[in-house]
C-alpha cells in the first residue's frame, strides 16, 4: 500500500499545512460631488425655456473669448469682422460674428404641440428613429432677442444639436439668412489638478493637500493606449446588466461576473489582480424591460386595471435579483449604482438615485441618513460626478448620447462624447427631446470643470480614446457596452487611466 504523501503527480494530495493567504483588496479614495442632486421641494410649474437662458449666460463668455481670439483681426476684402451682441443686431451685407444657442428645426422630431392638438394629455413615447433629414432640417441660432437661420457648407457639415452654444462668423444674405464662414465652440473647460478636492493619501491613510504632489504633469501620467506602467488599483465599470424576470439566457454569465469580481473562480495569481479593483460602477439599465406578455392577456389587464395601475402586472423578480447581486458583492467591494432608462427611478434628467426601499438586502450598506460620508453602496444620480482616486470623473447611463445620436447622421459615440466636452454640456438636447427638470437658478449640465474621465454606459459597443484641449487638458472617453449583449466589463487603471476589457464568455 502506498501512503498518500508518497503519491507524486496525482490528483490525490494531502491537505495543505498552511491556509493560503487571501489577497487584500485595494482601498478606494472616493468623494461624490452630488452635482445633479435635485432639491426635496422641487416643482414643475416653471417654464423649461429658462434652462436655455441659464446655459447661454454661463457659456457665452467662454465662446466669445474663443471667437475674439480667432476672429478679432479677421478682414475679408475691405471689411473687418465685427462682433454683435444680439442675433437681431445682425445687418444684411455686414461681416460679423455672434454667439447664441443652436436650435434644430427637424420635422421628424417629436412635437408636444401636435400631441396636445390631438388631445393626447401625455407625451407620446419617443422612438428609436433618427430625427435627421438633411433635405428638410433647418439650423437656427437664437438668444433672448430672436432667431436667425444659419446656412452654408460650413454649418451643414458640422455636428450640431439643439441646445449647444456656438459662435458663428458670416454675412446675412437677402433672404435674412446668415451664411456661415466659420464657427467656434467654447472648447474644453479648465481642468482641475489631480487630488484637488481631497488631497493625495499619505502613508498613514490620511489625506493631506500637497501642492507639489498634485501638480501632475502630462508626461508623468501618460494616457495613451499601450502604456503598461500600471502600479495602482483599478476601477471596474459595467452597464446594462438587465436582470430579468423572464429571460434567463445569460444568467450563467451574470453568475460568472459575480464570481470574477469576488475572485472566487480564479487561481491565486488572477485573484491578486482582481484585488486591485477598488470600486465597481454600474452605469444604468440594471433592470431589463420585460415585454413578453401575450396580446390577449395584455388586453385583459388593460381592461381590468383601476386608476391606471394593476398590481398583478408588477414583477418583483428583477429588482430582487439585482438586490441579491449587490448584497453578494458589497461585503468585499464598494459599489456605485447609477440608474438608467429602464431602472425604477424618475424618467427625467437628471435621474435621482434608486430608492433604498427597492433594495431590501443591499441597503444595509448605504450611508447613514444625514452622514457626509458615502456608504459602501453609493446610490448615485444620472448624470454622476465624483472624484475617484484623485481624478475628476463624469459618467452617465447613456440617455444623453442616445438622444444626441438621433440628431446626427452618424453612430460615432465617441465623437458625440467629444462634442459634448467641447460644448461644455453633458446633456445639450435637454429639455428639447430629452426630458429634464426645469431648472431656474442653475444649469448643472454645463461642465464648469473638465473631467479627467468621462464614461457613458449602455452603448452598442466598446470604444475609448483620449482627447486634448487647448490648455493641456486630457480627457479619457469610454463608451461602456451593455453587458446583456456584449458580456464585457471595463477596467480603468487608477494611475494611468488606461482601459482594458474583460469578456465573460461561456463555451457553447
Amino acid at each position: 500500500m502506498v501512503a498518500l504523501e508518497d503519491v507524486d503527480k496525482s490528483l490525490l494530495q494531502k491537505p495543505w499545512d498552511e491556509t493560503p493567504k487571501v489577497p487584500e483588496r485595494v482601498s478606494s479614495n472616493y468623494k461624490p460631488l452630488n452635482t445633479f442632486t435635485l432639491p426635496q421641494d422641487r416643482k414643475y410649474q416653471q417654464q423649461y425655456a429658462d434652462i436655455y437662458f441659464l446655459r447661454l449666460t454661463k457659456l457665452k463668455p467662454a465662446v466669445e473669448e474663443v471667437a475674439t481670439a480667432e476672429w478679432g483681426s479677421t478682414v475679408i476684402g475691405p471689411e473687418a469682422a465685427k462682433r454683435v451682441d444680439r442675433v437681431l443686431d445682425v445687418r444684411q451685407g455686414e461681416l460679423c460674428w455672434v454667439a447664441g444657442t443652436v436650435y434644430m428645426d427637424m420635422p421628424l422630431k417629436p412635437n408636444i404641440l401636435e400631441d396636445i392638438s390631438k388631445d393626447r394629455w401625455i407625451s407620446a413615447p419617443t422612438t428609436d428613429q433618427k430625427y435627421f433629414s438633411p433635405d428638410e432640417d433647418a439650423i437656427m441660432l437664437e438668444d433672448d432677442s430672436g432667431r436667425i437661420r444659419l446656412v452654408g457648407d460650413v454649418i451643414t457639415s458640422a455636428v450640431l444639436v439643439t441646445g449647444c452654444i456656438i459662435a458663428v462668423l458670416g454675412i446675412e444674405n437677402a433672404n435674412g439668412e446668415l451664411v456661415v464662414i466659420d464657427l467656434k465652440f467654447p472648447n474644453l473647460a479648465p481642468q482641475p489638478s489631480r487630488w484637488e478636492l481631497s488631497g493625495p493619501p499619505t502613508q498613514n491613510g490620511d489625506s493631506k493637500l500637497n501642492q507639489r504632489e498634485i501638480n501632475v504633469k502630462k508626461e508623468d501620467v501618460e494616457m495613451a493606449d499601450g502604456d503598461s506602467r500600471s502600479t495602482g488599483g483599478k476601477i471596474a465599470i459595467v452597464s446594462g446588466l438587465e436582470f430579468s424576470g423572464t429571460d434567463t439566457s445569460y444568467a450563467l454569465e451574470l453568475n460568472l461576473l459575480l464570481e470574477y469580481l469576488l475572485g472566487e473562480a480564479l487561481d491565486p495569481t488572477a485573484q491578486k489582480e482582481i484585488s486591485k479593483i477598488s470600486r465597481l460602477i454600474i452605469a444604468g439599465n440594471s433592470i431589463a424591460a420585460d415585454h413578453k406578455m401575450h396580446a390577449d392577456e395584455d388586453a385583459t389587464k388593460r381592461t381590468n386595471k383601476k386608476y391606471g395601475y394593476d398590481s398583478s402586472s408588477y414583477n418583483p423578480l428583477p429588482i430582487q435579483l439585482l438586490d441579491g447581486f449587490l448584497s453578494e458583492l458589497l461585503p468585499t467591494i464598494p459599489v456605485t449604482l447609477l440608474p438608467g432608462a429602464l431602472d425604477p427611478a424618475n424618467a427625467s434628467y437628471p435621474q435621482q438615485p434608486i430608492h433604498t426601499a427597492m433594495l431590501s438586502r443591499a441597503r444595509a450598506y448605504t450611508a447613514v441618513p444625514g452622514s457626509a460620508q458615502p456608504g459602501w453602496l453609493d446610490l448615485a444620480t444620472n448624470p454622476y460626478e465624483a472624484e475617484i482616486e484623485g481624478w475628476r470623473v463624469l459618467g452617465t447611463g447613456g440617455q444623453n448620447v442616445e438622444d444626441m445620436a438621433k440628431y446626427v447622421d452618424s453612430d460615432d459615440r465617441l465623437g458625440m462624447m467629444e462634442a459634448m466636452c467641447r460644448w461644455r454640456c453633458s446633456a445639450p438636447t435637454a429639455p428639447d427631446t430629452l426630458w429634464a427638470y426645469p431648472f431656474q437658478e442653475d444649469e448643472p449640465f454645463v461642465m464648469t470643470s473638465c473631467p479627467h474621465l468621462y464614461f457613458v454606459g449602455c452603448q452598442p459597443e466598446f470604444a475609448s480614446r483620449v482627447i486634448q484641449g487647448p490648455a493641456g487638458q486630457a480627457v479619457r472617453l469610454i463608451a461602456v457596452p451593455s453587458f446583456s449583449t456584449s458580456r464585457e466589463i471595463v477596467l480603468v487603471d487608477t494611475e494611468t487611466l488606461e482601459v482594458e476589457r474583460v469578456k465573460i464568455s461561456v463555451p457553447t
